[in-house]
């Protein structure tokens, strides 16, 4: 067979509105897995961003601690050196300024911990949808290899299946 009866044949076989029909579909959940796709990047990317500003916070709520033992050893100096009620005063002042800001501190670094855990139940669930989309646009070549109506079917399924499941990310708090 010549190239170009091979050409007129893809031809005819692309005219058939079963195959149209299943390109067609697999065209409109391809757009769908990029969306699900491009948001479960950005939750990810959310995510991680979260945890890092957590990290962050713990590491000043450590520094914060150690200011305030500083403090405190700095205050037992100046008593065992009978500096006088003002210089121990000053670093007791310290102790419990570095009290009160690690307690904000320690605060901030849990609720982005949170955030952080809804971001990443988000982004699972997009990355579960977009494995059911995917599953859906291999259906939908199988079903055109095949020319079976209930491999089409079953790929529509599939891809309302995980555009359900990516949808649901939204209503994760």
């Amino acid at each position: 067979m010549s190239v170009e009866e091979e050409l007129q044949e893809h031809a005819e076989h692309a005219k058939e509105p079963f195959d149209r029909n299943v390109a067609l579909t697999m065209a409109v959940i391809a757009a769908v897995m990029a969306i699900v796709s491009v948001a479960g990047q950005m939750l990810t990317t959310e995510e991680l961003l979260n945890q890092q500003q957590a990290s962050d916070q713990w590491a000043f709520y450590q520094a914060k601690d150690i200011r305030r033992y500083e403090s405190d050893i700095a205050r037992d100096m100046m008593a065992a050196l009978s500096a006088g009620p003002a210089a121990i005063n000053k670093y007791a002042a310290n102790m419990e300024r570095y009290d009160k800001d690690r307690g904000d501190i320690q605060n901030e670094a849990r609720k982005l911990e949170g955030e952080s855990r809804v971001h990443g139940a988000r982004a699972l669930r997009t990355h579960i949808g977009e494995i059911f989309l995917e599953f859906g646009i291999v259906l939908a070549s199988l079903a055109i290899l095949t020319k079976r109506r209930q491999m089409w079917f079953i790929s529509i399924l599939s891809a309302l299946v995980g555009t359900g499941i990516a949808a649901t990310a939204l209503l994760v708090h």
